[in-house]
C-alpha cells in the first residue's frame, strides 16, 4: 500500500471501519466451511475486524491484522483484542496457518510487488492450506476517484501472479461495488496450497 492510500485510510478509518452494510459475507461462510473447527485464520487487512468477529464468534483461532495503525485501533476496539499492525511485505510466518483471509485488501499492493506478498501467503499457510483474496477487476494499475491506488487485475494476471505451489486456483468474477459507492466488477480468488 503506497503512502497516499494508506493516509486515506488513516484519515477516514473511524468511517470506514464502522461503515453501514459492511456485515460478513457469503463468500466468507463458503470459504469457513471448507475449514476444520478450530482452525487457525490469518486476515490480513482486517479492515473493521467484522469477518474477524464474525470467525471469532464461530469459534476459529483468528491472528486479525491490518497495514494501518488508525483501522487497526479500530478494530481492536470492536473485537476487544490486539489486532497486528502488519505490511504484507512483512509477513514472515511459515507454516503457521490453516487459512488466509484477505477480502480487498491485496487490491492496493502495486504488480510488482504482488508476487513475493503472494508467495509470502503460500509459505505462512501449512501445506493444504486455503486462502482467499479479492481484487478490483481492470487492465493497469491506477487510482480510484478517492486517490487510492489500486492494482487493477485481470483473471490472466492473477493466475500468472499466483504463480506455482498451488494445488487448487478458483477465479470466479461478480458485480459489487466499494468504499466510493460506483458499481465494480470483482475478482474472488480461492486457492489452495499444495501439500
Amino acid at each position: 500500500m503506497d503512502d497516499r492510500t494508506r493516509a486515506f485510510y488513516g484519515s477516514e478509518a473511524q468511517v470506514y471501519a464502522n461503515r453501514a452494510g459492511r456485515d460478513p459475507s457469503d463468500r466468507l461462510d463458503l470459504f469457513l466451511a471448507g475449514l476444520e473447527p478450530g482452525a487457525s485464520i490469518l486476515e490480513l487487512g482486517c479492515g473493521g475486524g467484522q469477518d474477524s468477529a464474525a470467525m471469532i464468534a464461530r469459534g476459529f483461532a483468528v491472528t486479525p491484522t491490518d497495514g494501518v495503525p488508525e483501522i487497526a485501533a479500530q478494530a481492536e476496539q470492536r473485537l476487544g483484542r490486539p489486532v497486528a499492525v502488519l505490511r504484507f511485505g512483512d509477513l514472515e510466518e511459515v507454516e503457521a496457518f490453516d487459512a488466509v483471509w484477505a477480502n480487498a485488501c491485496l487490491l492496493h499492493v502495486p504488480r510488482a510487488e504482488l508476487g513475493d506478498v503472494l508467495a509470502r501467503v503460500r509459505r505462512a499457510l501449512k501445506p493444504g492450506g486455503r486462502f482467499y483474496a479479492s481484487y478490483k477487476a481492470g487492465e493497469a494499475e491506477g487510482r480510484d476517484g478517492l486517490g487510492r491506488f489500486y492494482n487493477y487485475p485481470d483473471a490472466a494476471y492473477l493466475t500468472g501472479a499466483y504463480g506455482t505451489g498451488w494445488a487448487r486456483l478458483d477465479i470466479a468474477e461478480a458485480d459489487g461495488d466499494g468504499y466510493d459507492g460506483r458499481p465494480t466488477r470483482w475478482l474472488h480468488v480461492t486457492a489452495e496450497r499444495d501439500a
